[in-house]
């Protein structure tokens, strides 16, 4: 059952010393913000994450730059009239995922953040897919602070050394100082591209957070602190293979130290089901209220995905004292839901009209390059499976394409494609250049490595009993075996075809992102780069076949997992 959260959300805490004051007009202690006058500063908090490259609204007309400009130019307008301020937040990931702005580093995506306006943002981890050459163009274009406390350059020992990004910024808002931190994931170790990010080192949020947080009030540099963050809400911290997010990161603090988080990564709308003590979400739709994560007296926050809400929080201070005023996910043109999940012809909120100066803009940039991009390069019977709840969860159809697609290209006995890169299904019908870069996005190296088959056992189950749910949950094909998920062993008997021979030598393919060490697989000595990267090679492999018959790539029951709570995959 649904709950809705009461209107006019006020949620503040107080200080207890208030409940006990002189009862004189003359000396009471105001308890609202009318009640203290000018001694009250009022202000708005607006946030988006995780863009992942939507500078452009969908074929619903949701979202986009340019309507999310309106709604915020509109916001700013009514905050100002009523004496408040405004400061525009992002949780970071603002590349990767759609192929006009992959194609272009993302130029549009901060040209557009630009325009409307952001005065901070966190470094995502996606923000490493590139070489650090882009990362460095996108600092330069950006006319905002890209802010991490906890990445550093590594010294000649591997020690961090300075900081990569500036750790905070402090902005003035009527005379109150407000402090934001910047944070991102520790999982950008393990799940950013290493070929990409081998001289940085990336440190405990937790602990960076508190450092900062020190040097901030020795300082006496601001009168609150907040803190945009890449690090992932998880409902009562339970994280399971991620790194520790945001809840972790508030509850390891004193209580008070971080007032706000504004955040992102984990790309859920942080919306707290009432009476639960905020251990579980609720069942947000579109339009629905939104009670954002209170713990240990922060503020938690994040709006979903790609721009499709404006995270709306206003704040008032006085008395030494920030308040909660309301909170609110403001829908960018997003269509309704029924009852059982599908959109509805209805809008969730008001009809925004995007702002024409940046949609003409940003329309460039759209335009750019679509002859290729929609060029019909092959068609598939039914729909190739790459949802991320099922990719991660389950062997798929779609995961063991690519697998097999990359081992067939080099001749290789079996592949390895990890579950992480497959960002998108391909529904039935004609399939597009734009299907296969919104699918593989990342412009990874295929790998081609050779083991004897006891290496390979031992490598397999490695990889097998990675955690299903995450990135690192692998999609293979070419094996048959078993996966023993609390010893971590594979007892293999077939590949290739072919009975298993721990004498043997293979071949297998796995992405070089994960040949390096990527998303916790173990790193290979001296895997053979094999030229192809994974897109282009998906692109010649479907070109090639023209027709898809989706139950060619079916999962055929090769892999069974023992010790595990799942029969699709290790979870104990």
């Amino acid at each position: 059952m649904r709950h809705m959260l009461i209107k006019g959300l006020v949620a503040t805490a107080v200080v207890a010393a208030l409940t006990g004051c002189n009862n004189s007009d003359d000396d009471k202690v105001p308890t609202t913000c009318a009640e203290a006058g000018s001694a009250c500063t009022t202000f708005t908090v607006l946030h988006t994450n995780d863009n992942h490259g939507r500078f452009w609204e969908n074929s619903d007309g949701e979202y986009g730059m340019a309507a999310r400009k309106t709604l915020i130019d509109s916001i700013r307008a009514e905050v100002s009239k009523n004496g408040g301020q405004t400061l525009l937040l992002s949780g970071g990931d603002i590349n990767t995922g759609v192929p006009e702005s992959d194609l272009q580093d993302a130029i549009p995506d901060f040209t557009g953040m630009n325009k409307i306006g952001y005065d901070a943002m966190a470094v995502g981890n996606h923000e490493f897919d590139n070489p650090l050459s882009v990362v460095d163009m996108q600092r330069r274009l950006a006319e905002f602070p890209m802010l991490a406390a906890n990445i550093y350059h590594r010294d000649v020992d591997g020690n961090p050394g300075e900081r990569y990004f500036d750790a905070y910024k402090v902005f003035d808002i009527n005379g109150l100082k407000v402090a934001v931190i910047g944070l991102t994931t520790e999982d950008t170790a393990k799940i950013g591209n290493p070929e990409f990010i081998s001289g940085l080192k990336f440190t405990d949020p937790k602990t960076e957070v508190a450092k900062v947080i020190k040097e901030i009030k020795d300082a006496k540099a601001a009168d609150i602190i907040f803190a945009t963050t890449h690090m992932g809400h998880y409902a009562d911290g339970h994280n399971g293979s991620n790194a520790p997010g945001d809840v972790a990161m508030a509850r390891a603090l004193k209580e008070g130290d971080l007032q706000v988080v504004i955040g992102g990564h984990s790309q859920n709308p942080v919306c707290m089901e009432p009476g639960t003590d905020n251990k579980a979400y609720a069942d947000f739709k579109p339009g629905d209220e939104c009670a954002p994560d209170k713990q240990n007296g922060t503020w938690i926050m994040q709006a979903h995905e790609w721009g499709k809400y404006v995270g709306r929080a206003d704040f008032e201070y006085f008395n030494g004292e920030l308040h909660l005023a309301s909170y609110k996910l403001v829908p960018v043109n997003m269509r309704k839901l029924d009852d059982a999940g599908k959109k509805t012809a209805d809008l969730a909120g008001t009809k925004i009209e995007p702002d024409a100066e940046l949609k003409e803009l940003l329309s460039y940039y759209q335009e750019k390059g679509q002859a290729k991009l929609d060029e019909v390069i092959a068609t598939t019977d039914a729909l190739l499976d790459g949802e991320r709840a099922n990719v991660r969860n389950k062997q798929t159809n779609l995961g063991r394409m690519l697998a097999m697609a990359q081992s067939d290209k080099v001749k290789a006995d079996f592949g390895v494609m990890n579950s992480g890169g497959v960002r998108a299904s391909i529904q039935p019908g004609n399939i597009t250049y734009r299907d296969v870069l919104t699918v593989q996005p990342f412009g990874n190296m295929v790998t081609l490595n050779e083991m004897t088959g006891t290496e390979v056992a031992a490598y397999l189950g490695a990889v097998g009993s990675i955690q299903i749910g995450s990135g690192g949950y692998a999609q293979i094909t070419g094996v048959k075996m078993t996966i023993d998920c609390v010893a971590k062993t594979a007892n293999i008997s077939v590949i290739n075809g072919e009975n298993f021979s721990p004498t043997g030598t293979y071949k297998f393919t796995v992405p070089s992102f994960n040949a390096a060490g990527g998303d916790g697989y173990p790193k290979l000595e001296s895997p053979i780069q094999t030229g192809f990267v994974d897109a282009d090679l998906l692109y010649s492999f479907l070109k090639e076949k023209q027709a898809i018959k989706a139950a060619d790539y079916s999962p055929i029951g090769d892999i069974v997992y023992e010790n595990s709570n799942s029969v699709e995959g290790c979870q104990l």
